[in-house]
Parts: structure tokens; C-alpha cells; sequence
């Protein structure tokens, strides 16, 4: 689920046939991007009048259509349990492949801050479950002058070192979950629709996933509702860590503004945030390449 960020936090929370991004970070940064509103196939859960079950709600709220590119403005900051705080900014550039040949989307982030890592840069390309392929890294390092490939060992490691992991900003099928409504909760003064999502296979990060969910205006149904919080249990069942989710609509497109993901064990937060976006710009396929990782920003105009 992003998505991401579906994504790059593409949070992303998930998506289908189109998404994001949610983090892109990388999601978006995957993504930070954001998801693809699908139609619903058969629901679980009890739908109650005016409610969507709980597999509808997380397919028309939790898959946001982000638009076909986006190019922003990332920003990433960490603090520890002690109050300490590392924060890093990238020039993100993301682009939805639909699944041409077996590619759903890719991601490229290039460093602006800290000073001693600007004209860094990193690739994400995530392929279709269809595919059958892991997720491909690659980071350049301009002191060495070398694009290295990133390995993922584990779907539970650190996001950029931040509280979200690999797993969290790479697409999830809905269909891997169970997904319940289990009623309605006040949350900073509004009233919003909780969905429970329990995974089908054992083994995996969390034994449950919480969702908050808020409709927005009467008036336009369910087309404007987003997640607004999501809360994850480890393998125990005990809480690990909360995430909430502030959203921007550009041009159609749906992406994180900011997220605020804290890990409730160790006491520690990653805030993620995304402005000066940009939707539907025509990036070219010469922007996910190494060569483009080498020659920078300026790269996305050539």
C-alpha cells in the first residue's frame, strides 16, 4: 500500500491498474506519488446504508489517481527519541508506466540538501506483480563518480532510514488482505470510517493494519474521501507505529502534502512533505536512465 506511497510514499497506500506513488519517497519517496481509484469487485464486510464495505472503502479511498508524472519538491525529516533532527531535500521526478513492458511506474530523486550530498541521485523502477520482479535501485555518488545497484535483502528495511519500509512504499494488492469495516470514530474533530485490513498469508511485517478513513463533502459522495491515518501492529499484535496523512489535489492528481509517520516502541519520527508539484509535465523516458542520473535536474529538459 502509497502509496507513499504508492509509491513514492507512491505513500504510498497501494493501487491497481494506475498509481502513484506515496513516497513515491521514492516515495515517494514511491512515493510519496499517489493512487488509482479502480472500480470494486466483490466486497467484504457489512455494508451499511451510506457506508461502503471495508474492501470498498480501501479501493475508492486508499487508491488515489496521481496523475501520469510529477515532478516536486521532497523533503524528509527524521528526529530520534531524543529530539535530534536530520533533514534531507530532493527534486523528485515520477512517472506511471501502466505496466508497459512489466514497468508500473518509476522514481528518480536527486539530493539538494545537506550540502556535502547534493548532486546525488536515486532510481526506483517497480515492476507489475504479473512480472514476477522485485523492485531495481540504483544510486549514483558524485564523489566517486559511480551509479552502484541497491539490493533489497529485506522488505522490512528502513526507508531512506526513515519509520516507513520498503514494504510501505511498494504496491500491495488489495486482494492480499481482508479488509472489514468496523465502524465510525472521532479524530481531530471530524468523523471518520475505520476499516480493518488483516493479511491473508502468515509471516508477514504486521498481523493487522487500521484504517482511517475521512468521505469529504456531501456533495461529491465518496470521490474526494482519502486515508487520513493508518495504524500498523507488529507480528504480536501490539501497536508498532501511526501514520497520518494530509493530502493536496493538483490538476486532478492526488499526492501527499504531508505525513507524519511516528514509531510508537522505539519514540521516534519521519515527517514527509511535498510542494511545488507539478502534474502531467510529459517527462521522458530519458529521465529514468543513468545517464540522467550523472547530468542532474538540468536532464529533464533534454
Amino acid at each position: 500500500m502509497m502509496s507513499f506511497f504508492c509509491s513514492f510514499l507512491v505513500v504510498r497506500v497501494g493501487c491497481r491498474d494506475r498509481k502513484a506513488n506515496l513516497f513515491s519517497l521514492m516515495l515517494a519517496v514511491s512515493c510519496f506519488a499517489g493512487l488509482l481509484s479502480t472500480s470494486v469487485a466483490e466486497a467484504e464486510g457489512t455494508n451499511l446504508s451510506g457506508i461502503l464495505t471495508g474492501k470498498e472503502l480501501i479501493s475508492q479511498c486508499g487508491y488515489k489517481f496521481a496523475g501520469k508524472d510529477q515532478i516536486s519538491t521532497f523533503t524528509v525529516t527524521l528526529e530520534d527519541a531524543g529530539g535530534n533532527k536530520k533533514k534531507s531535500i530532493y527534486q523528485r521526478y515520477w512517472k506511471d508506466y501502466g505496466g508497459k513492458g512489466g514497468v508500473q511506474e518509476k522514481m528518480m530523486l536527486f539530493t539538494e540538501f545537506p550540502p556535502d550530498s547534493k548532486g546525488g541521485a536515486f532510481m526506483r523502477t517497480a515492476f507489475t506483480s504479473e512480472s514476477g520482479k522485485s523492485a531495481e535501485q540504483w544510486i549514483y555518488l558524485p564523489v566517486l563518480r559511480k551509479i552502484r545497484r541497491v539490493t533489497i535483502r529485506d522488505p522490512g528495511d528502513r526507508f531512506l532510514n526513515s519509520d516507513l519500509t520498503y514494504q510501505d512504499v511498494s504496491f500491495r494488492p488489495i486482494e492480499d488482505d481482508e479488509h472489514f469495516y468496523v465502524g465510525m470514530e472521532e479524530l481531530d474533530g471530524k468523523t471518520l470510517y475505520k476499516v480493518e485490513s488483516t493479511p491473508r498469508s502468515k509471516g508477514g511485517l504486521y498481523s493487522k493494519r487500521l484504517f482511517w478513513i475521512e468521505k469529504g463533502s456531501d456533495s461529491d459522495g465518496w470521490e474526494q474521501c482519502v486515508v487520513k491515518k493508518i495504524a500498523y501492529y507488529d507480528s504480536k499484535g501490539i501497536l508498532l507505529k501511526e501514520q497520518q496523512l494530509d493530502w493536496q489535489k493538483v490538476d486532478g492528481a492526488w499526492m501527499w502534502r504531508r505525513v507524519v509517520v511516528t514509531d510508537v516502541q522505539e519514540r521516534h519520527e519521519s515527517i514527509f512533505e511535498m510542494s511545488d508539484v507539478e502534474v502531467d509535465s510529459g517527462l521522458s523516458d530519458r529521465q529514468f536512465s543513468k545517464r540522467a542520473m550523472k547530468s542532474g535536474v538540468e536532464s529533464r529538459n533534454r
